[in-house]
């Protein structure tokens, strides 16, 4: 039998009722499916890493592409279903499947590639995972929500500005792609979806510095936490992790915050700076010795 999006849907829903609460909401739209691998490029030969297979619609469009897949899936029913619909694939080993929460199991040391339909609840963990963890991948293809997407990308301006955004523009360039709309899945969603591709760049060797990348996110963070004060006040009191940066107390940051007083970006609000002024501000932070 064929196996086509619908039916692999179709048979693993006969199996199981999909469980909302861990993001099942399978996709069914082949244009969809199609864009997402050619979001991703050439994948021949290509180890890519899936998370969340579900019932398998996007695992068969990346073995068609002639990927060696690695599929991480947390709900063991999916699995079962997945082993029953690629018995042939997982036996010459282009599929291997691993039941587990992909936030924390192991990835293959060689996955170059990840191409996903991801649970949107662990967007922000995950992303955390891969600039912690994993920017040696190459190619990284997601399908977020719509308004996550928004502002991982910051493409719309100080509305979208944020902790995510600044902290991913570290590390890639953030690509749209095409709009999901919530009848594309079944389940069908409340809200529109996103394709995201996520160019690596290193832009802190390209701005030739070399500040410390967690103090760059905690003061970042900390500054948006409220949008509406100016960085002046913001900044007044250290933020709540800094003691886990090695060289960091609170005097230090003390000393560090009198030194910049008179710096013209203290006058503004966050979502008025931009990525480089953030890196400007870390800088002149860190210019005081601990």
């Amino acid at each position: 039998m064929e196996r086509d999006t619908r039916l692999l849907v179709d048979l693993l829903r006969d199996r199981q009722f999909a469980d909302r609460s861990l993001g099942q909401h399978y996709l069914i739209d082949d244009n969809i499916l199609e864009a997402s691998i050619e979001m991703a490029g050439n994948l021949n030969d290509v180890h890519v890493l899936e998370i969340g297979c579900g019932p398998g619609t996007l695992t068969r469009y990346l073995l068609h592409a002639g990927a060696r897949v690695t599929a991480i899936e947390i709900d063991p029913g999916s699995i079962e279903h997945m082993y029953l619909q690629f018995e042939p694939e997982i036996s010459n080993n282009r599929l291997s499947l691993a039941e587990g929460d992909a936030l924390v199991a192991p990835w293959p040391d060689d996955v170059t590639a990840l191409v996903a339909n991801i649970p949107y609840q662990i967007s922000s963990p995950l992303l955390e995972r891969i600039q912690r963890d994993h920017l040696a991948l190459s190619v990284i293809v997601l399908l977020v929500q719509e308004e996550f997407a928004n502002r991982m990308s910051m493409q719309a301006g100080p509305i979208d500005r944020g902790p995510l955004g600044m902290s991913l523009w570290l590390d890639f360039d953030v690509e749209i792609g095409r709009k999901v709309p919530s009848s594309s899945f079944s389940p069908q969603p409340q809200i529109h979806s996103r394709l995201v591709r996520l160019n690596p760049v290193n832009r802190l060797n390209t701005l030739g510095t070399e500040i410390d990348r967690r103090l760059f996110r905690q003061i970042v963070s900390q500054c948006f936490s409220d949008r509406r004060r100016k960085l002046r006040n913001l900044l007044k009191r250290s933020p709540r992790r800094l003691s886990r940066i090695p060289g960091w107390h609170r005097e230090r940051w003390q000393q560090a915050i009198a030194r910049i007083h008179d710096h013209p970006l203290m006058e503004l609000r966050p979502e008025m700076l931009e990525p480089t002024d953030w890196v400007s501000l870390c800088e002149d932070i860190s210019a005081v010795e601990s």
